[in-house]
């Protein structure tokens, strides 16, 4: 037994000290928190050099002005360049040759990681997607960057709890902090982001997860900001009040948005089957999807890349109803290709745009057939920007705070929220499925959401029943 003066018991004593007089030394959830600021400044910095890597190959493949977009050139300064969404996606067969030659398994997303394995993800995979979807949207395919974004940021969080050995509901709720950061440093929208994991990657909303998902969210997108990261504002000024009659219009734009995001998912299934019944290998499918989406950017660059700079000049300027209509078509068109033919990449932002095109046909038709009811082509914009992408996304909070965030007016919540509601229930109620769980249906998985289900198929009836039953003889 050590005596009092060993310096053994005065290590053990000033523990003790230390403990009861800092209770956070103890408190899991305090670590958890601090772990989470550090995933949220990680996904922050990666997320903003994504974009600058993607913005400088389109500079240098599509000579884009240093602040300027892709998608909001006017036309192609060469007709050559329509030829590089095509390169793109040679680069993106022969990716898929090596990996199935070196038997790779299909990544795993955040969603699936947190539904069906305890958050566990590869960063191999994670490298993998990121470096696919940079190539889909820095060569000009119709993606966004958001499905890399979310994958680097999950990624990197999973490694981080794992090798801390944490628990899985801690594990799940780390890529679920991961995937928050990089939506909020991507739009500079730390709301927008930390709904995104709730919503979309945690899925489920408590106090508990309150404090480590918005630390996650607010540190990305500050260092977003730090390391010069492109805001995400829309200027819109002079937003009308509405009444509570004004408000029906804009309720069904919310269920022609919910409706639009359903033919958008049928839409890259017909075109994946198209590829598929006409016996095309998977590795040359992205080539002949890049061949149609050049020839759909020399009528328009607004179809290329996912269509940041398309958006704001929707906002900024008045275009005619029919070219509003067209573009909405070929958007629609080079976006589904883009999906179906093998880009990598999501639809988060395509649907925004989408959903902005068709709230404004929607304004010019009402405008024609009932000019008394006063639909402000703006309002509309934003009403049908949100509910589209309720439907293909899959979280009405989540493309409600963005509508708020990116505007930065609060006069539209009322009706941007009663309209994603809308869209919300008609998607869930006639379809069920967001983009991301639809593609997981295709592929046998049973998952609507992130819920987690996979300890639930790691049970067996072995497992569950008891070896230490009592018994009596048979002649008792």
């Amino acid at each position: 037994m050590p005596a009092r003066n060993d310096p053994q018991v005065y290590a053990r004593r000033l523990r003790a000290v230390l403990i009861s007089s800092i209770p956070v030394l103890e408190a899991r959830g305090i670590v958890i928190v601090l772990m989470a600021g550090m995933v949220g400044a990680i996904a922050g910095a990666l997320v903003t050099g994504m974009s600058a890597l993607v913005q400088s190959m389109h500079w240098l493949l599509f000579d884009v002005q240093p602040g300027g977009r892709l998608s909001a050139m006017f036309s192609l300064a060469d007709p050559v360049q329509a030829m590089f969404p095509a390169i793109g996606g040679l680069l993106l067969g022969l990716s898929v040759i090596w990996l199935r030659k070196r038997k790779f398994r299909t990544p795993v997303d955040p969603i699936e990681a947190n539904a069906l394995y305890g958050g566990r993800m590869s960063l191999t995979d994670t490298l993998i997607i990121v470096a696919q979807t940079m190539i889909s949207s820095g060569f000009g395919a119709s993606v966004g960057l958001e499905a890399g974004y979310t994958q680097i940021g999950s990624g990197i969080a999973s490694r981080l709890a794992r090798a801390f050995h944490l628990r899985r509901n801690d594990v799940r709720m780390l890529v679920g902090c991961g995937a928050a950061g990089a939506i909020a440093a991507a739009f500079d929208a730390p709301l927008t982001g930390a709904f995104y994991g709730f919503e979309l990657v945690i899925g489920i909303y408590s106090v508990a997860n309150v404090a480590p998902v918005m630390t996650a969210a607010i540190a990305a997108s500050l260092t977003a900001e730090m390391f010069g990261g492109v805001p995400f504002p829309l200027e819109l000024s002079g937003l009308p009040n509405l009444t509570a009659s004004e408000y029906v219009p804009f309720l069904l734009l919310g269920l022609l948005g919910g409706a639009a995001s359903i033919a958008i998912m049928h839409l890259v299934s017909i075109v994946e089957r198209v590829f598929v019944r006409l016996s095309i290998d998977a590795s040359v499918r992205p080539f002949i999807g890049g061949i149609f989406v050049g020839l759909l950017g020399l009528v328009t660059p607004q179809v290329l890349s996912s269509g940041h700079g398309a958006l704001h000049r929707e906002f900024a300027m008045n275009y005619a109803l029919p070219v509003v209509a067209s573009v909405f078509v070929l958007k629609l068109a080079a976006s589904a290709i883009s999906l179906g033919s093998g880009f990598r990449g999501g639809l988060f932002f395509a649907s925004l745009f989408l959903g902005a095109l068709l709230g404004k046909v929607f304004a010019g038709v009402m405008a024609m057939t009932a000019p008394s009811a006063g639909i402000d082509p703006a309002v509309a914009a934003v009403v049908g920007m949100t509910s589209l992408a309720v439907g293909v996304v899959g979280g009405p909070l989540t493309m409600t705070f963005l509508a708020l965030e990116s505007t930065r007016d609060l006069t539209l919540t009322g009706v941007v929220l009663a309209a994603s509601i809308m869209s919300a229930i008609l998607v869930r109620e006639t379809f069920g499925y967001s983009f991301s769980t639809w593609r997981f249906h295709l592929r046998g998985e049973t998952i609507r959401s992130a819920h987690d289900v996979g300890w639930m198929r790691s049970l067996t009836v072995g497992s569950m029943m008891r070896k230490d039953v009592r018994t009596i003889p048979a002649s008792t």
